[in-house]
């Protein structure tokens, strides 16, 4: 259960490195468009791109096991930029993307780890749209605020077209799929098997 004391220690703790990201941010990543979510350097020599989907156990195993490690040997270390784009596979994963974008340029990948972090809770939840707004506003984003958010049509069709987009530029089918400096790459992998092909794009760069 992710207590109001967890989101917001969380949400403080990854709002400034969000931000830093975001403010980096005066030169894209290979692939990058205005608009990402992005982390790292722009001036990164790899750039690796992510298509997730909220409510994929498989986008969680990612996150969990890929991204956490990625971030911290990679991209806070400048040598890779990560960029996040959504792939929503049903209404609650679009909702929940929603979310994460109505919580500011600052929170948004704050909210994406907690998001997935209680996966478990809100995805089963008999009306998980309640359960999103409680999530909401435990990281600061008013139930009112939460629904303008999903009233928003504007936002909901540049979610919608980032699906239209991977499957157009990628050939993207299912969650999560990764393109590493715009090769595509699917299926679960090892962090070490990762690493080792992001090591070899680094040292040939």
């Amino acid at each position: 259960m992710m207590t109001r004391r967890f989101l917001v220690g969380a949400i403080a703790a990854g709002s400034a490195a969000a931000m830093l990201g975001w403010r980096q941010r005066a030169v894209a990543g290979i692939g990058e468009k205005p608009g990402d979510r992005a982390l790292g350097d722009p001036n990164a020599r790899v750039t690796v791109i992510e298509y997730f989907s909220l409510t994929c156990p498989h986008c969680r195993w990612f996150h969990r096991n890929i991204f956490a490690r990625l971030k911290a040997d990679y991209v806070d270390t400048g040598k890779v930029r990560f960029v996040a784009r959504d792939f929503p596979l049903n209404a609650p994963a679009l909702h929940a993307a929603m979310l994460a974008h109505c919580a500011g340029d600052g929170r948004y990948f704050t909210f994406i780890h907690v998001l997935f972090e209680t996966f478990d809770d809100w995805t089963t939840a008999y009306n998980y749209p309640d359960a999103l707004a409680r999530l909401g506003e435990l990281g600061g984003v008013t139930r009112d605020r939460f629904q303008a958010c999903l009233a928003d049509k504007a936002l909901e069709e540049r979610i919608l077209q980032s699906i239209a987009d991977a499957r157009a530029e990628y050939g993207v089918n299912g969650t999560p799929t990764v393109i590493v400096n715009g090769q595509r790459y699917e299926g679960k992998m090892s962090f070490e098997a990762f690493a080792k092909h992001l090591d070899r794009l680094l040292s040939a760069s």
